[in-house]
């Protein structure tokens, strides 16, 4: 019965990438427009492709040191593989592809997107999202197909082949080269989530700040030489990154529970393999169940609500696979187990999936209350852009720190009661559950960036204002479903992060975190500043490629003549370049301390050191990140409510306005957070936890050497156990 779900597994992401193809072909064969549109496109996907090649080119000398340094190390001890490496390489290669899925499709779409726009509101609604569900599929069918060969390879080699335990040191090994497989793929997604995030951001705030404010112009006007790198770097950052991120996100969460599901000894039908088979085959089955949520995605009319169109496909999807995973549940998993002395059912399985979706659906709700167009916490900011840009950045600053109560606390109750109903494993699994759709929440997240770049080139081309104002409509829905999406990663990580803690704990053969001990205490702070100090280097380096932005915009308005009567053509190139080359600078230090401080702190102080740690950069990430991505996008949305008209004490200000111009300031001052620091925690929080996953048998308090390296008289003296752990 095993093998028969094993390959299933991989069968329902192939059945995703075909659909992905068909949905693909579909955008493609879509009316391009006229010749100036095409132009335009053209810039945008060859210079979102350059950067991605100069991108690619230095992670691939990253990857190639990391894969020997992995090789290296597993030859170390007993339980690791020096196979680890492959396993890395390749979930460094399709986390890759998975951003390039993404953005191919993205560039393609968006002038598709702009001509369909000028016929109906539902004809660009459909072309852009049909190109986000490109992304999706693709993201969550590499992952599925990647997850779910490694997972039959290894099994077969490690455990079959050698008559091993499904929970003995055999199968440990194997679950090591799945860990390296997720190493692989949220280093990237980190090295691509802050890379495009400065690359964006550059571009958007030199966009804003001087084509906007300073000379009067739209942002994406054809007069505005970085608006070109501003629709290149939403492809990049917004739609490549992210694309890498949720990759990574998805594996990561697959592979806690599968971690943790290895201790489960059970008896059922799958050979005792059901507590690692449930994550992967609920993954598969999300696929399905995310393209029968597409299809309910459209709108009758140009009056049709899109926001609700995209909340029906999403929580049918939803809904649709916590009844399935009932059955899926009650069919695969036996009546009683045992995690770590903790006794649960597999009804209580069931009952933290279902946890998990509700905890997912309460966070995209209230992440939607604080970043809607319309809502009270966008209104307030709003109505304090009428007294200039310090007061838009007061009121956008405490709109952020306020939504992170409830999400906390919806948060906090999930750890909780999933714990309660099923143990670690329910925390792990809850997480498994939420991310099931995540094909639907990425389609749902990729359309917003194609429709902005959409707007952008009606903008350039100068069509009719009623094509700018139907794409404006799916960009501001765009820019509430990505803050949704992004708070949705961020809970996911937090469950997921818990139950990659939970795993390290017993490889690195350490019972508890003791915060009573003063060089933990010590971890925990440490821990808790990473994702200030990594916050601070994103924003940082944002700033620094805007400056020389701001600079060369205000440059070519002051020297090339004839650029504001629309005679003489920008040097967009220029501008391409400084996003270009700052990003690719200034993403290495962000990824080397989340690479490099597990690594450090574990060989140096000990594993229960650096689980204090874990628990720091997990707590403060988590709200980190919330802070940063609901005030961006709070700030956002009061921006473009000044686009479509607001009332500020009883009179309509409308774009140009002087609190329109503070509320592009601070719009810019959130663009960074909600771009680029913000959604990097999730990323931030889950590959320390997985570095420390992997370095767990190398630090653990007791490690026995490797048998190379064992004198004849050590190994007869092996049997006597001798404690080896040090006080530290």
């Amino acid at each position: 019965m095993e093998s028969t779900i094993l390959y299933l597994i991989p069968a329902l992401g192939i059945l995703g990438l075909v659909v992905m193809a068909v949905q693909s072909s579909w955008v493609s064969k879509q009316p391009t427009g006229e010749d100036n549109m095409v132009e335009l496109a053209t810039y945008i996907a060859e210079g979102a492709m350059a950067f991605l090649k100069a991108e690619w080119k230095i992670l691939t000398y990253f990857a190639i040191v990391a894969a020997i340094v992995l090789a290296w190390s597993g030859m170390m001890v007993e339980t690791s593989s020096p196979v680890i490496a492959l396993s890395f390489i390749l979930g460094a290669i399709l986390s890759a592809t998975a951003g390039y899925i993404g953005m191919n499709i993205a560039t393609k779409a968006n002038v598709r997107t702009t001509q369909a726009a000028r016929t109906s509101l539902k004809g660009a609604l459909q072309v852009a999202f049909t190109g986000g569900t490109v992304m999706g599929l693709g993201v969550t069918g590499l992952a599925v197909i990647g997850l779910g060969s490694l997972f039959i390879i290894f099994y077969n080699i490690y455990v079959v082949n050698t008559g091993g335990s499904v929970n003995g040191k055999a199968m440990e090994k194997a679950i090591e080269v799945l860990a390296g497989f997720s190493l692989g793929a949220e280093s990237i997604a980190l090295f691509a989530r802050v890379g495009g995030g400065i690359y964006t951001k550059a571009a958007d705030v030199g966009a804003d700040l001087v084509g906007k404010v300073e000379a009067g112009i739209p942002e994406d006007d054809v007069r505005n030489p970085a608006t070109i790198a501003d629709n290149v770097g939403d492809n990049v950052g917004d739609v490549a990154g992210m694309g890498a991120d949720l990759f990574g996100s998805y594996v990561a969460t697959i592979l806690a529970t599968m971690v943790l599901g290895r201790e489960i000894v059970v008896r059922d039908n799958f050979g005792g393999l059901s507590p690692m088979l449930l994550p992967m085959l609920i993954a598969g089955l999300g696929i399905i169940f995310s393209i029968i949520g597409f299809s309910l995605v459209r709108i009758s009319d140009d009056k049709g609500n899109v926001q609700r169109a995209l909340n029906i496909g999403n929580w049918t999807s939803v809904i649709i696979t916590t009844i399935a995973c009932y059955f899926i549940v009650m069919w695969m998993m036996p009546a009683n187990m045992t995690l770590r002395g903790a006794n649960f059912t597999n009804t209580g399985v069931f009952y933290a999936i279902l946890v998990g979706s509700i905890v997912g659906a309460l966070m995209s709700i209230v992440t939607e209350f604080y970043t809607a167009m319309g809502k009270r916490p966008v209104r307030s900011i709003v109505q304090q852009s009428d007294t200039g840009a310090a007061t838009n950045i007061i009121g956008g600053l405490s709109v952020g720190m306020e939504s992170t109560l409830v999400p906390t606390l919806i948060l906090a109750a999930g750890i909780y009661l999933s714990h309660y109903f099923a143990g670690l494993y329910g925390v792990a699994i809850a997480a498994a559950g939420m991310m099931a759709t995540t094909a639907m929440q990425l389609a749902i997240d990729a359309f917003g960036p194609i429709a902005d770049n959409a707007g952008g080139i009606a903008e350039m081309s100068r069509l009719p204002k009623e094509v700018r104002a139907r794409t404006d409509i799916l960009d501001a829905v765009g820019n509430t479903t990505a803050a949704t999406g992004k708070g949705f990663a961020i809970a996911s990580a937090a469950l997921t992060a818990l139950a990659l803690f939970a795993a390290y704990v017993g490889l690195a053969g350490i019972n508890s975190i003791d915060i009573y001990k003063a060089d933990v205490l010590a971890g925990l702070f440490v821990g808790g500043m990473i994702p200030f100090i990594f916050s601070s280097l994103c924003i940082a380096a944002v700033g620094r490629a805007a400056m020389e932005m701001v600079k060369e915009v205000r440059r070519q308005f002051k020297e090339i003549p004839g650029i504001m009567e629309y005679k003489a053509k920008p040097e967009y190139d220029k501008c391409v370049a400084i996003s270009t080359k700052a990003s690719l600078r200034e993403m290495m230090l962000p990824g080397a301390i989340a690479l490099i401080t597990p690594v450090v702190v574990g060989f140096a102080f000990g594993p229960e050191v650096l689980g204090g740690l874990l628990a720091g950069v997990t707590v403060s990430g988590v709200l980190m990140g919330m802070f940063q991505n609901n005030a961006g996008g709070a700030w956002d949305n009061a921006k473009k409510s000044f686009e479509a008209g607001v009332m500020i004490n009883g009179e309509m200000q409308y774009k140009g306005s002087e609190a329109h111009k503070a509320s592009v300031t601070g719009d810019t001052v959130g663009d960074p957070f909600k771009d680029t620091s913000g959604p990097s925690m999730n990323i931030l929080i889950k590959l320390m936890s997985i570095v420390a996953l992997i370095i767990a048998p190398h630090i653990n308090v007791n490690k026995v050497p490797h048998k190379a390296e064992l004198t004849p008289t050590v190994q007869v003296e092996q049997t006597v156990k001798i404690p080896t752990e040090k006080k530290l």
